[in-house]
């Protein structure tokens, strides 16, 4: 009985590593990928890891007055600003309301292309 124990608490144990890993990775591919948007909006990079310092940073990528900042801590207030400064950040970089609502729903995907492609910072699109 306990080796069947032991060996179900095995399997459950290395599955945990697989999505420990995974959430890693897709940790890092986020990181990555603002990282490279605030360098492309000539902001330093290492601001993509500082919390709340990464959501003023893309206030100003955006264009929008730092005050927006505090808007996005009301609840269901700050879901429309997140998808309101997308919209923006995208437009910032020369692409669609489409790809800023991408942005703002799938920012795994639509980030890495936005940092990663050959889209070119343009200057705030709100200013």
């Amino acid at each position: 009985m306990t080796a069947v124990l032991a060996q179900s608490d095995t399997g459950g144990g290395m599955a945990a590593i697989i999505v420990l890993l995974i959430q890693l990775a897709i940790v890092v591919l986020i990181i990555a990928s603002l990282w490279k948007v605030f360098v492309k909006a000539g902001h330093p990079g290492w601001a993509a890891i500082i919390p709340i310092y990464n959501l003023y940073i893309m206030v100003k990528i955006a264009g929008r007055p730092w005050w927006w900042l505090l808007l996005m801590f009301i609840p269901l207030v700050g879901i429309v600003i997140a998808i309101i400064l997308s919209i923006d950040i995208a437009k910032s970089f020369g692409r669609s309301t489409l790809f800023g609502v991408g942005l703002a729903l799938l920012g795994i995907i639509f980030y890495p292309i936005l940092a990663f492609g050959d889209s070119q910072y343009q200057g705030p699109a709100a200013a």
